[in-house]
């Protein structure tokens, strides 16, 4: 799974990497954002332009926004059938950029996991595959939401974990981010590892273990 990530570059160098999307011009770093809050989101709206939306996936048809702490994560295996994911698959893709995530590995004999954060070897900052959707409040407000779609690890990740997020090569993005409906046989051969070759990780702090600590010693190399 992807239950925590960072972004923690600035607007310039966001924009620099990602090139043909427009970005707010101005946002806060985060060392450990967490379901739940906002993330910043690139939809396939056709507008080419980030926001932020709420990280955990409500569908437009849910009766009760609490299935979105649920739906933080998307199995690829399984979002064409879905019926939580099917329609924003076909309809209702998007980029979460990032610069990392962390994950945790269980130790022999240890009661408690290791957290590690897992990065690009050159720090650079890339995009998860993702879904939103649109829900309408009682109130009548609209709340835009997302999640994060996994697959089956790489071999860096699976000595960490049995899951990993989605992340797109940069070629791919305008694919994912086509504004018209899609079939699965269109998109389903991006939903694969990332190489694990460009990647590397390292053991934290248990720091990052509280959503609250969000501050730069989360991604700091444990002692």
């Amino acid at each position: 799974m992807c239950g925590r990530f960072t972004l923690t570059v600035d607007p310039a160098e966001l924009a620099e990497t990602f090139g043909d999307f427009t970005f707010p011009t101005q946002f806060a770093p985060r060392f450990n954002i967490a379901p739940t809050q906002p993330v910043l989101v690139i939809p396939n709206d056709a507008k080419n332009q980030a926001d932020f939306f709420i990280w955990g996936l409500i569908p437009s048809w849910s009766k009760d926004p609490a299935i979105g702490s649920r739906l933080i994560n998307a199995r690829g295996e399984t979002i064409a059938e879905k019926p939580s994911f099917r329609g924003g698959f076909k309809y209702k893709r998007c980029l979460i950029p990032a610069d990392g995530f962390y994950e945790w590995k269980a130790q022999p004999g240890a009661k408690t996991k290791t957290p590690y954060f897992i990065h690009m070897k050159d720090r650079k900052p890339f995009a998860f595959a993702g879904l939103w959707d649109e829900w309408q409040s009682p109130d009548g407000g609209a709340v835009r939401t997302c999640t994060i779609i996994t697959t089956e690890p790489n071999e860096l990740m699976s000595t960490l974990h049995n899951r990993m997020p989605v992340i797109l090569d940069q070629k791919d993005y305008h694919l994912w981010l086509d504004p018209t409906p899609q079939t699965p046989d269109k998109l389903l051969h991006l939903i694969k590892p990332f190489p694990a070759e460009s990647m590397a990780a390292h053991p934290v702090s248990t720091l990052v273990n509280k959503p609250g600590n969000d501050r730069p010693e989360c991604i700091v190399p444990a002692s």
